[in-house]
């Protein structure tokens, strides 16, 4: 049971890789495995920090507070990522679509991720690599303070973590433009795939509350 938790945990956390991966596919921009390889570090490192700073905080709190509160963190990031994942009409005036606003921060790199190629060379070299990984390793971070609290192996969840980073950014590539189009009711891939990715969080959380 602890292993399906594990890579419940991990899937989660590489959810948006596997988007920016189907992204990349359609506009033909190509990652390499060394660069790949470094997002996958950087997600390790990230995962393995939350995981390191969950177990501190647990630590210093007393009873079954951090299995609760990190159940509670688990819930709140799986519904929000379930929320997210819902299909919204677009609602953007004919201005907007003109002219639209520029996307910041690590949000905006996820949600226009070839804008991360800066000198639109059709490849992601390392610099690009390191922005993107950081950008990806945000839902790895925060996941795993919540499993740091519920006290989860730290080193095993990184590692699987960085394999799925490492897994869904070289697949998504792959798939391209022949599942970007695909539909599943009234979601797409990548919408199922992040609301599947939520669920899983939610499931686990009550899962350790059982």
């Amino acid at each position: 049971m602890n292993w399906l938790i594990i890579l419940g945990l991990a899937l989660s956390a590489s959810i948006d890789n596997l988007g920016v991966g189907i992204t990349y596919g359609i506009r033909k921009i190509r990652i390499g495995v060394m660069s790949n390889l470094l997002i996958a570090v950087i997600c390790f490192l990230f995962s393995a920090s939350g995981i390191y700073m969950g177990q501190w905080a647990s630590e210093v709190m007393p009873g079954i507070l951090p299995v609760l509160l990190g159940a509670f963190l688990l819930s709140i990031i799986g519904i929000r990522i379930i929320l997210l994942a819902m299909p919204r009409k677009p609602r953007e005036s004919s201005e907007n679509k003109e002219n639209p606003a520029p996307a910041k921060g690590w949000r905006g790199i996820l949600k226009n991720p070839e804008k991360v190629d800066f000198d639109g060379s059709g490849h992601i070299g390392w610099g690009e690599a390191m922005v993107l990984g950081v950008a990806l390793s945000a839902n790895a971070l925060t996941g795993g303070l919540g499993a740091g609290l519920m006290g989860f192996p730290p080193l095993a969840i990184s590692l699987v973590t960085a394999i799925a980073s490492f897994v869904s950014v070289w697949l998504g590539v792959a798939l391209g433009s022949r599942v970007a189009h695909i539909r599943i009711a009234s979601f797409t891939v990548g919408q199922f795939g992040t609301l599947i990715s939520g669920v899983l969080l939610v499931l686990i959380a009550v899962n350790t509350l059982l």
